[in-house]
């Protein structure tokens, strides 16, 4: 049995660039799918968000009644570590969901930042999800770099947020972003599943990846 630490959005906002709070949270489905596949397989998952606090399900991400069922009955996501208390060595894999949350507080969030940096140099199972990358951008080196630059990985793309309908009013976009930090962007069809292995980093470019993402990850923890 492996401890997997699920690090979730705290924030159910993400401010648009004329100083609009849109409604958000996590994207439902990229924390179902990959909790079921874990804990299938017998792995134990733990959460923590920014101070602890209970994350919020996008609306928008729960308008299948089987999709809001099984997010209710997940105990873990009602019961959340502090993540500026949490230490990633305890852990046997890391995973960020995504959700535009995470491009309101974990973008910015040191300690978030200082778990991803700890996670990436450990060598075990890191994986991130659609807008979760946004959390990479807090991460950093010694020298102010970022650890990430140099690998190959993929999120949300620009495409996908014009066919959404938020990119002109985004106050920056996230793979934009990604590919200022260095990193080696691989872009996929919008909307389709994409995931980009790299050591141990696992990435997926939308809600559509969560899954393959997190077969990466057990085949990663099987290794």
């Amino acid at each position: 049995m492996a401890d997997i630490l699920f690090v979730l959005t705290g924030s159910d906002v993400w401010t648009l660039n004329d100083g609009t709070k849109h409604p958000t949270g996590f994207w439902a489905e990229e924390a179902v799918v990959p909790y079921q596949s874990f804990t299938a397989a017998g792995h134990r998952v733990t959460v923590a968000t920014p101070g602890g606090v209970v994350p919020v399900a996008d609306r928008a991400s729960l308008t299948d009644p089987a999709t809001a069922e099984a997010v209710a009955a997940i105990a873990e996501l009602r019961q959340p570590l502090v993540l500026a208390e949490v230490d990633s060595a305890d852990y046997d894999a890391v995973f960020y969901p995504g959700g535009h949350g995470p491009m309101e507080d974990l973008a910015v969030d040191a300690d978030s930042g200082r778990l991803l940096t700890r996670a990436l140099a450990s060598g075990r199972p890191l994986g991130v999800v659609c807008h979760g990358p946004a959390a990479l951008l807090a991460a950093r080196t010694e020298d102010g770099g970022s650890p990430f630059a140099g690998y190959r990985l993929t999120g949300f793309t620009n495409a996908e947020e014009t066919q959404a309908g938020l990119a002109d009013r985004a106050p920056w976009l996230l793979q934009d972003r990604l590919v200022g930090l260095g990193a080696d962007f691989e872009e996929g069809e919008p909307w389709a599943p994409h995931v980009v292995v790299d050591r141990n980093l696992v990435t997926g470019q939308n809600p559509a990846s969560s899954a393959p993402v997190a077969t990466e990850l057990l085949k990663l923890l099987a290794a």
